[in-house]
């Protein structure tokens, strides 16, 4: 990181998004200030740094606030990638605007499905979830058969922007594999999914900042009370 650079994430240790975020940081080896927020009480940093959403994450990069996870993996991959760091985001511009189609595809059709699947109210509900769930993951393997190219990630070798939006789900993937008693990504229908999975929870860069699962447990039955 360049001299005279300071990085603070303000975050919640139980967020998807800003996992997003602190796996950037991780995978691009880039050393940052932790500021915890409690959601019930929030700071008057956060209000003050994103007083439109005062929602987390948000990064402040020398005194300057960026908000909007997406937004955020792509201001430090414009700042800091190929420079002394991995870029996130691919060189060429057509796999940069599909990377980001992919990006925005897991926030709308995913993670929609997920939430029925985990927070639905009736079992029809819940089924309904799992159908749209079993869909999206699908078509997500065909994106990933088509932009890794045989290789482990959609980003090709290394991890890439849309490894870094899928992995902020990763310990929910697990949560939900877990409540509902089966895969979100079966080896059987999405098996690059599947292996993707194994892969991603198993690197050092994203075990580093992964949460603890039981804590997570914990967590989601709080919330559904």
């Amino acid at each position: 990181m360049a001299g005279g650079d300071e990085l603070t994430l303000l975050g919640f240790w139980g967020s998807p998004f800003v996992l997003r975020v602190r796996l950037a940081l991780s995978f691009m080896g880039l050393s940052y200030q932790y500021l915890e927020e409690d959601l019930k009480n929030k700071s008057e940093l956060l209000l003050k740094s994103n007083p439109v959403h005062k929602k987390v994450p948000v990064l402040i990069h020398n005194g300057k606030p960026i908000c909007e996870t997406q937004i955020i993996l792509q201001y430090l991959d414009e700042v800091y990638g190929g420079n002394s760091c991995p870029s996130l985001l691919p060189a060429d511009p057509y796999d940069r605007a599909m990377a980001r189609f992919w990006a925005a595809y897991i926030d709308d059709k995913l993670l929609s499905s997920f939430l029925m699947t985990s927070t639905g109210k009736t079992d029809e509900e819940r089924a309904e979830g799992r159908r749209q769930s079993s869909a999206a993951a699908e078509v997500l393997e065909e994106a990933l058969k088509e932009c890794s190219k045989g290789r482990p990630f959609f980003g090709g070798d290394s991890v890439g922007y849309v490894d870094i939006v899928l992995g902020g789900f990763v310990p929910w993937l697990r949560l939900i594999d877990r409540s509902t008693g089966s895969k979100q990504f079966d080896a059987g229908k999405t098996p690059l999914l599947a292996s993707w999975l194994e892969h991603f929870g198993s690197l050092d860069a994203a075990k580093a900042v992964m949460p603890d699962l039981e804590r997570l447990v914990a967590l989601s039955k709080m919330n559904q009370a």
